[in-house]
């Protein structure tokens, strides 16, 4: 049985949407429900450590059609290269993704990045299709 890869859901892309999806409600949610420092760390920072992640899965998702986000480390330098030049921009006073300039953002960038590649290397590769 021969099924073309385009047009169907494998488990990787299933687990990657639910988990896309599951950073999309914690944003919806907030953490009002929490107590004062984990509230403070979220405003500033889960943001800056979620959509890096997500990004990196979002381009796990589109290796079928562009094969060159088949290597980790390209996705991982695309995305923090974008995420740093929305940074940078900040700083002139130009908003992209947030309106605050924090130096500490670019760290949160490649704490993300690094957690998605964990992922992506640890769980993602042992996961059949």
């Amino acid at each position: 049985m021969v099924l073309k890869k385009y047009g169907q859901m494998n488990n990787k892309k299933i687990i990657i949407i639910s988990i896309e999806l599951v950073i999309a409600l914690i944003f919806i949610i907030g953490a009002d429900w929490a107590g004062e420092n984990f509230q403070r760390f979220f405003s500033c920072y889960f943001a800056d450590i979620a959509l890096p992640f997500g990004f990196y899965l979002l381009l796990f998702l589109c290796e079928d059609i562009c094969t060159v986000f088949k290597k980790w480390h390209v996705k991982a330098s695309a995305i923090f290269i974008l995420c740093a030049l929305s940074e940078t921009l900040q700083y002139f006073g130009i908003f992209a993704l947030a309106r605050v300039f924090d130096p500490i953002d670019y760290v949160m960038y490649a704490v993300g990045i690094l957690l998605a590649i964990l992922f992506d290397k640890t769980i993602l590769k042992n996961i059949k299709i």
